[in-house]
């Protein structure tokens, strides 16, 4: 549906910028949970939510 709207040229650019954007998309993600409270976002992560737990 969205190649109905673009160009081919257009399309081709989109392509390119695909892991350009997958990248800096990743270390905003990972920017984000250094910034903010680690422990809380970590505690969805399966395997390390086990890790924080309070006695």
């Amino acid at each position: 549906m969205l190649s109905r709207f673009l160009s081919p040229r257009y399309r081709e650019l989109a392509k390119n910028w695909i892991p350009t954007v997958g990248m800096w998309g990743s270390v905003g993600t990972i920017g984000l949970v250094w910034a903010t409270d680690w422990q809380l976002i970590l505690d969805w992560v399966p395997y390390i939510n086990g890790k924080f737990k309070d006695n």
